[in-house]
């Protein structure tokens, strides 16, 4: 079968005909209403009462269009009937759904809502309706005419009979393989027709119902807050699982080697891998709450404040931590001091995973106007990074890249010497006076 003939065997071609149709019955309730203004006005000329009746209707139908509501089951009956990919109008923000403090990503780069309310372009949902009106009526009396055509002129019943005047010149088939050719024609004329109003609803349905200009970036910058939030959520789960993993690894390792000549030893491994799960498990639990837009847990997202807790948990994997603090980065609050933590876990674990023993260099310092972190590990004679003892995903230098360009941030990572690896960020900060 050709490809041009295929477009009248689909089921979405009737179907949008029938769409059609059907909307231009339900306009019929609003004609009575539409015609009191003529009825008011008996000593007008019938041209005039009907002109009024029709202008009068299409603003009825027109004010219709007008509802939200209207707008939402007009786009679900066209992505049906017509098989149109419409999306849904978009959600007109509220103040209930802004991310809060403690959950929002460190730098949104979302366009502003403000001017992407939905009901910005508003007259297109009336073109919409009148237009679908008035080709649901034209479509709708041509066909009626042309399948009655169809069926009553082969047989001539009820004294059909068919014919075409043109400057005198007229044309009326007689009865036998005229009438059969023309009833034919009408019949095909009718299918063209449904094929033309369904096309004609087709294009106008994307550019009436789809989304506005307003709309689309409303709906691009939902997507961008989505992704954002979900690559914010992705580095939480890779910084606390990586890491608990990892400490848990040697820690289980640790208690395997002592576990008969020191039994103590190898108790406190075994507590501090449940110590380290449990944390592990917290986090989990927000991260997966956080996905199901459910509350928040009781668990807050880590920060500064648990910074020796982590170095416990490292100390009691048979790390050696040499911290040095300085300023009172207490006073770190909000989204630095979450992602100063992030970055300083991850530095951490990657230290566990590839150093070479010897001790670990943590340093943080607050100043005024900026956060400093560093963390640096012996690696061996080699210079590198480190001989990969755990296999990695590749993610976490990058991530810790990107999670400080978002805060515009600067960050080094490299060898440090023939034997150390060091990573060093500076993070501006602002401290309450």
């Amino acid at each position: 079968m050709t490809r041009g003939f295929r477009p009248l065997l689909r089921g979405s071609t009737y179907t949008g005909a029938l769409f059609a149709y059907c909307g231009a019955l339900v306009s019929l309730p609003l004609l009575p209403f539409a015609a009191l203004p003529a009825l008011a006005w008996p000593s007008a000329p019938e041209g005039v009462r009907i002109v009024l009746t029709v202008l009068v209707w299409a603003v009825l139908i027109g004010v219709l269009g007008l509802a939200r509501t209207t707008r939402r089951v007009l786009i679900a009956c066209a992505r049906r009937m017509l098989g149109v990919p419409l999306p849904d109008p978009a959600a007109e923000p509220t103040r209930s759904t802004a991310p809060t403090p403690s959950t929002a990503p460190a730098r949104s780069t979302a366009a502003p809502t403000r001017s992407t309310a939905p009901g910005t372009d508003r007259l297109r949902t009336p073109l919409w309706l009148l237009s679908h009106v008035a080709l649901g009526w034209a479509g709708a009396q041509s066909a009626v005419l042309l399948v009655g055509a169809g069926l009553l002129l082969p047989g001539g019943w009820a004294g059909a009979q068919a014919g075409v005047s043109v400057r005198g010149w007229s044309l009326r088939p007689e009865r036998g393989w005229q009438s059969w050719t023309a009833a034919l024609g009408c019949l095909l004329l009718a299918a063209l027709l449904c094929l033309a109003v369904t096309g004609a609803l087709r294009w106008l349905a994307p550019r009436l119902l789809g989304p506005s200009s307003a709309e689309r970036l409303a709906l691009a910058a939902e997507r961008e807050r989505a992704l954002a939030e979900r690559n914010r959520l992705a580095h939480e789960l890779h910084d606390s699982i990586g890491h608990t993993l990892t400490a848990a690894t040697i820690q289980a390792a640790v208690a395997g080697e002592v576990l008969g000549a020191d039994p103590e030893a190898a108790r406190a491994a075994l507590r501090s891998i449940e110590e380290s799960t449990r944390a592990a498990l917290e986090d989990l639990d927000y991260v997966l709450g956080m996905l199901r837009e459910e509350q928040a847990g009781t668990a807050p997202p880590r920060s500064l404040a648990d910074l020796p807790e982590l170095l416990d948990r490292l100390r009691h994997a048979g790390a050696v931590v040499e911290p040095e603090l300085s300023g009172d980065f207490t006073r770190v609050r909000g989204t630095p001091a979450r992602a100063a933590y992030r970055i300083l876990q991850e530095g951490l674990t990657n230290a566990l995973r590839h150093g070479a023993g010897g001790p670990i260099r943590v340093t943080v310092t607050a100043a005024p106007d900026a956060l400093s972190l560093s963390v640096v590990n012996r690696t061996g004679s080699g210079g590198g990074s480190g001989t990969a003892s755990f296999p990695t995903s590749g993610h976490g230098l990058p991530g810790l890249t990107e999670r400080v360009r978002l805060l515009h941030g600067e960050i080094t990572a490299g060898p440090d010497g023939p034997e150390h690896w060091r990573l060093a960020v500076r993070l501006p900060v602002r401290l309450p006076a």
